[in-house]
């Protein structure tokens, strides 16, 4: 296989149900060591069946997938001791402590003496105080930290987080953004499925956007959203002063608010601000927003 660097190698990659289901039809990613990277799409895109290819749950139709040079179809073992995986759903036993899942988990990869390192996790992950506790004492945000946990005790250099902050609390995500951008910097490649968009705008280099179980587009964020994505405007009006006659390009009037909002190009932006100079005894306050994820992912899923 070309580009055996890559930490994770997807080429020409096919997924066919009994029935006639195409999940994946032809599939092509490369992700580099290091980098976090977001796979996106809609419910039925084919993500889960992706990952779940890579986590050899399930067998490919066609294709091949190689993890840091090495072949999955080849040396599936190998392979499997590479990748950490976070599944969407939790699965825990319930009557095993946190510490225990933990060394337990280590154990099936070879490890007989992962406590050094589980008690480092435990303490990252905010659950050394819960480690005597079993699963089934957890909160809902105390299962998701344990399961990124699990993914993490044999140490692999490629971690898949499936949707990791789904039903969770807003500090609860806040701190597993700060995690992942630690493991970034540490040097583990991560990929990240999620549809809190702005999560993955927040924490991804690059964004893969899947539909109907094709890659519609493989691109840096920044690019995404410099080619796809307008600057949000809004401008709000004094009240009491008549509506202006003529209205910036892009730009709609909001009769109850009073205001006007719109999607703005870059290159329309000298325009909009010259404008609200022009009429600067109407306007009570402008906001202009960077390009969103959000406007580019519904576009492209659109189109695709």
């Amino acid at each position: 296989m070309a580009g055996t660097a890559a930490a994770l190698l997807v080429e020409g990659l096919v997924k066919r149900y009994k029935g006639g289901i195409t999940a994946l039809d032809g599939v092509d990613l490369r992700v580099e060591p290091g980098e976090v990277f977001a796979i996106l799409g809609p419910n039925g895109a084919g993500k889960s069946t992706l990952i779940n290819i890579v986590a050899q749950i399930t067998t490919a139709t066609a294709g091949a997938v190689a993890v840091f040079g090495t072949a999955l179809q080849q040396d599936p073992l190998a392979t499997k001791r590479l990748v950490g995986i976070t599944p969407q759903e939790i699965a825990l036993d319930p009557f095993f402590t946190v510490r225990e899942v933990l060394v337990n988990h280590a154990g099936y990869y070879g490890f007989r003496d992962a406590s050094a390192h589980v008690e480092r996790l435990l303490e990252r992950l905010g659950l050394a105080e819960h480690a005597h506790k079993r699963t089934r004492q957890l909160s809902g945000g105390m299962k998701r930290r344990l399961t990124v946990a699990k993914s993490l005790v044999h140490q692999p250099p490629l971690i898949i987080l499936d949707e990791p902050t789904a039903g969770v609390d807003v500090a609860l995500r806040r701190d597993l953004w700060a995690f992942v951008s630690e493991l970034h910097q540490e040097g583990v490649t991560v990929i990240l499925t999620t549809h809190y968009l702005e999560e993955a705008q927040a924490l991804a280099g690059r964004v893969a956007i899947i539909n109907h179980g094709r890659v519609v587009r493989c691109a840096p964020m920044s690019q995404l959203l410099n080619s796809f994505g307008g600057r949000r405007a809004a401008i709000q009006w004094q009240g009491g002063v008549a509506k202006p006659a003529q209205l910036p390009v892009g730009m709609q009037w909001d009769v109850a608010g009073e205001a006007l909002s719109g999607t703005v190009d870059e290159q329309a932006l000298p325009q909009l601000l010259a404008w609200a100079a022009e009429h600067g005894h109407g306007v009570r306050d402008l906001r202009l927003e960077p390009p969103r994820l959000e406007d580019v992912y519904l576009q492209l899923t659109a189109e695709g």
